[in-house]
């Protein structure tokens, strides 16, 4: 009985990889990338970038310098919101400024305290746009960037060209994440499998499909379509406000069929946000991971016990079953392990490095597991949300 349940378990680990290669989307093919426009518009709409900035010294003289010199055609103006931060932020930003002599591009404005009801970042934002509305003209697009995002000079450009050539309220990059140290080769594209499973971009970039997502490191959005769901403030409590706003930007655009968002890979485009160590990334997923689900412990669990049996069978089946003379078992584990295997190569080539780390996506997952278990332990002693000297509880 125990040799079939056994077996039942691996069979079931082998069905799942089965599905997720086959009618998940093909979200593992990375194939929705960002395309070079060659097709330049009649006019184009103004734009205005909203930068929040929370002790970004070190990186703002690359990341800025690439906003700021933007081969953009139409009018483009920068909006910085300095997060209240304590290295001298606001200063660089101006100093950045000035060697490009583009002073009259860069606003600079301080964030005001954080109120109730919002997440730092969400809240730069919001006075980012309230500032923009000030302007005589508004703005016909918000470019919503990280400030710890170097863009390739044309990104504006091209992002414009799609959204408005293919009629969209919303488009987002999933920029090339930093992955030179160790920690970074064996977790960052790990980061960016899973989310490509969990929103499938051929799903979200579909106006029939419900599924929405987009990466915060850049969106750009319609300012009708912004306004058309209530501004920030109508998602001003979320921690995963990239995924949030381009749910809501969805859902409201359903009764017209010929809008909607799109989500793609970039490898031109690049974070410079670097992860050096273990903890440094542990803490970055385990800041929202159980947010993801909801704070529910049903979900936590149910979640747990999915990656067990989706990324842990096989190794651990194929491993008793060699030691068992299970020839069966031990070649259905074969099997699925080579699936998996199969679907994680075209991140691994996304990022450029050795094919052989994509045997390691069940160790991979494991931590990722024990990374989400983290987050829920986190959240339940009012640690959760924590990010630079913040924490957020659940509001």
């Amino acid at each position: 009985m125990s040799d079939c349940i056994f077996l039942s378990l691996i069979i079931i680990s082998a069905i799942i990889w089965i599905y997720l290669l086959g009618f998940r989307g093909q979200f593992w093919r990375s194939n929705q990338r960002f395309k070079s426009q060659t097709v330049e518009l009649e006019s184009y709409p103004s734009v205005t970038a909203i930068i929040p900035a929370r002790n970004e010294a070190d990186l703002l003289p690359i990341t800025l310098q690439s906003v700021l010199n933007q081969d953009y055609p139409g009018s483009f103006s920068v909006i910085l919101v300095d997060d209240r931060s304590t290295d001298g932020t606001a200063n660089l930003a101006k100093e950045v400024a000035e060697k490009l002599n583009k002073t009259q591009q860069l606003k600079l404005i301080e964030s005001q305290p954080l109120p109730p009801g919002w997440t730092g970042k969400l809240w730069a934002i919001e006075q980012g746009i309230s500032q923009a509305q000030k302007i005589t003209l508004l703005p016909d697009y918000f470019w919503l960037t990280d400030a710890d995002i170097e863009h390739d000079l044309t990104n504006l450009r091209q992002l414009v060209i799609k959204a408005q050539r293919d009629n969209l309220n919303l488009v987002s990059l999933m920029v090339l994440l930093k992955c030179q140290t160790f920690w970074e080769k064996l977790l960052i594209p790990a980061l960016v499998f899973f989310f490509q499973k969990l929103y499938p971009f051929a799903w979200v970039n579909d106006p029939k499909n419900p599924t929405a997502a987009a990466a915060g490191g850049c969106i750009l959005i319609q300012r009708q379509a912004l306004e058309c769901i209530g501004g920030i403030l109508a998602v001003r409590q979320a921690l995963i406000d990239d995924c949030t706003l381009a749910q809501a930007v969805k859902f409201s655009s359903q009764s017209d069929r010929t809008k909607s968002i799109w989500l793609g890979l970039t490898t031109t485009t690049h974070s410079l946000r670097t992860y050096p160590s273990l903890s440094s990334i542990w803490d970055t997923i385990a800041r929202t991971a159980f947010t993801q689900l909801n704070y529910s412990a049903w979900l936590l669990l149910a979640t747990l016990l999915g990656m067990v049996l989706t990324y842990l069978a096989s190794p651990i089946g194929l491993v008793i079953s060699i030691l068992t003379r299970d020839w069966i078992a031990a070649i259905t584990s074969l099997f699925t392990w080579s699936l998996m295997t199969v679907a994680y190569l075209p991140t691994i080539k996304l990022y450029k490095i050795s094919p052989l780390w994509a045997f390691y996506l069940p160790a991979i997952a494991f931590l990722y597991i024990l990374m989400t278990i983290d987050s829920a332990v986190r959240y339940w002693r009012g640690q959760g949300g924590a990010w630079k000297g913040r924490v957020y509880p659940q509001m």
